[in-house]
């Protein structure tokens, strides 16, 4: 099975702010060895986790590390009253068919 490395994002967002903080969350341009990325909401719109999967570690740290995600965690602050993260490295589960 391919392992795949995950760098996972939840923020909470400041009421009536989630059209705000999506306009400014997303990186341009789009990071080299970055894979898939997805966003999930809250049903009240206060929470969001931001899943994304890279080619390597050490891809994700550059990103994080950039002057392009200083500038998109710049922008999406005035929305964010907290934040959390972390990398994962980690493999699909094979589901038994049914």
């Amino acid at each position: 099975m391919e392992d795949h490395f995950v760098w996972m994002t939840t923020r909470r967002i400041k009421p009536g702010m989630l059209e705000d903080f999506e306009r400014a969350w997303r990186p341009a341009p789009y990071p080299e060895g970055l894979r898939h990325a997805y966003a999930y909401w809250s049903e009240d719109g206060l929470e969001i986790i931001g899943v994304s999967f890279w080619d390597s570690r050490e891809s994700c740290d550059a990103w994080r590390t950039s002057a392009g995600e200083a500038q998109r965690r710049e922008a999406m602050a005035p929305y964010v009253t907290e934040e959390r993260e972390a990398f994962y490295r980690g493999r699909e589960l094979a589901i038994p068919v049914r």
